[in-house]
């Protein structure tokens, strides 16, 4: 890698690393900046996915609490802003990956070309961004998604950055849940008295570990998909730009 390319890695990296663990949203800001200046980015659709199935997940293990609801929505709360911005960091990367991959560019730029001519290609926002009743445009994504899960198989990019922001950023959160959450007054009637009680929180070390690896494993299946669903937009929107 030459000094330039090399330096621009090491500010997308820094800017990167800045919003993910400190929550420095300017650097944020700043990279989406770089990212359309020196990528030509501009199309940016992130989708948010990991906290429904995060809160099913917490409340199939705390199946037998009686509070499960509860817990489920204050983790759900108290960690959704961090999972975002993992999810959005995950999205960028894809969506980079992508608008660089001539490769994979040009494979779907011959796929559209056979199947609309040049003439189909001009001035139109969309092109096989959400449309997959063509055949061969199903069987091509599914290509690429699996050359990008072969890739993440041998060099574990996506997994060994979701294990180190969970690590620093969610693992205290779910260990130290009654620190983090606003405590709730619970009342308990029975048919002679009543009883004024603030709501338990606190985990059993068993639940603790549960509840994060869980957590952990739905992030690492979402930023995946969301990984590969930017790849492919990104390929899409590079195609486009070539007619515009």
């Amino acid at each position: 890698m030459s000094t330039a390319p090399k330096k621009l890695w090491d500010i997308y990296e820094g800017l990167k690393n800045q919003f993910l663990f400190y929550n420095d949203i300017n650097s944020i800001y700043i990279l989406l900046s770089l990212y359309d200046l020196e990528e030509n980015i501009s199309n940016i659709r992130p989708k948010y996915t990991c906290t429904k199935s995060i809160k099913r997940r917490i409340k199939y293990i705390l199946k037998n609490r009686t509070n499960r609801e509860l817990i489920a929505r204050n983790i759900s709360i108290l960690i959704h802003e961090d999972i975002n911005r993992l999810e959005l960091c995950f999205y960028l990367e894809g969506y980079k990956y992508g608008y660089n991959n001539k490769k994979w560019v040009d494979r779907l730029e011959n796929k559209a070309i056979e199947l609309y001519g040049i003439e189909g290609l001009y001035d139109n926002s969309y092109l096989f961004h959400y449309d997959f009743s063509k055949p061969e445009i199903i069987d091509l994504r599914k290509a690429l998604r699996r050359e990008i899960d072969s890739k993440e198989k041998k060099d574990r990019q996506i997994e060994g950055l979701v294990y180190t922001f969970c690590n620093k950023i969610i693992k205290k959160k779910i260990e130290n849940l009654d620190k983090y959450v606003d405590k709730q007054l619970k009342i308990d009637f029975n048919p002679y008295n009543y009883s004024i009680k603030e709501e338990d929180y606190k985990l059993k070390e068993e639940e603790q570990d549960k509840i994060y690896h869980s957590i952990v494993n739905v992030i690492i299946k979402n930023v995946k998909d969301i990984y590969k669903d930017a790849c492919w937009y990104a390929i899409n929107d590079k195609v486009l730009k070539r007619y515009i």
